[in-house]
């Protein structure tokens, strides 16, 4: 896809501050983005993909053994690595978010991608991640998605998140009927969804209601094959594919 408006994201933001009490043993002496997934923390994978999409600064919510986290975010140059401290208070991923625009101006003055820690995928021939920046219009949009098929994914079950229209836009799946898509944990917000977020925490799913209800709500299909690596044994199936695809 052709970056038709020259957009590129000046950051993104990676929520890192959940227990992972899913992983049971595995998170006992660390958060689960430093869970080892195909010989690396799995937070290195996501930091590799948005570096290599071309983005420099990532800011890093922390919350379950922090210290774990930020001492192996120290040894990282690329891209620049901000800590967004929740230690004193989970505060869900709308939390989290609201409070990291509030105290780093880089992703209050523009869109930014919004990447969750345990999101992963064999790429295949396209950067996904570029695909979404290219796609993005902040005219018409207050968030877009990135979409993975769900017949063709790991580590989920259930009926679907969202049907994508014609023109991109995104209607929730509701009630008997299955949906297609499901999102893949990798998104681009604009800043001003959060205007009007209540204080403390809660889900940013509340803001993206609003921006459903809009019609500015947008998403794209992912290309290749997403893992959701949320248990051991969703981590050990998601290994055997990659190891599979080299």
């Amino acid at each position: 896809m052709t970056n038709i408006n020259n957009w590129q994201p000046k950051a993104a933001m990676v929520l890192a501050a959940g227990f992972g009490t899913r992983m049971r043993h595995l998170t006992q002496d660390r958060p689960k983005p430093m869970v080892q997934f195909a010989g690396k923390p799995m937070i290195d994978h996501v930091l590799d993909g948005l570096a290599g999409a071309g983005v420099g600064q990532a800011v890093v919510n922390v919350h379950y053994k922090a210290d774990v986290l930020e001492d192996h975010l120290k040894q990282r140059s690329t891209p620049h690595i901000h800590i967004s401290d929740e230690r004193d208070a989970i505060l869900n991923t709308g939390g989290g978010v609201a409070r990291a625009i509030s105290n780093f101006p880089l992703l209050a003055e523009d869109a930014f991608i919004l990447h969750n820690s345990d999101s992963v995928w064999y790429e295949g021939e396209t950067n996904n991640i570029r695909e979404l920046i290219a796609a993005w219009d902040g005219e018409k949009m207050d968030c877009l998605m990135m979409l993975a098929n769900k017949q063709d994914s790991i580590g989920y079950s259930g009926k679907g998140d969202f049907h994508l229209g014609s023109d991109g836009r995104l209607v929730r799946q509701s009630g008997e009927t299955e949906s297609d898509y499901i999102f893949a944990g990798v998104s681009i917000q604009h800043p001003r969804i959060f205007a009007t977020a209540p204080e403390g925490a809660f889900s940013i799913n509340e803001l993206w209601n609003t921006a459903l209800s809009r019609g500015r709500m947008f998403g794209i299909p992912h290309q290749g094959r997403w893992m959701h690596v949320g248990t051991p044994e969703a981590l050990v199936e998601a290994e055997q594919v990659l190891a599979a695809q080299v």
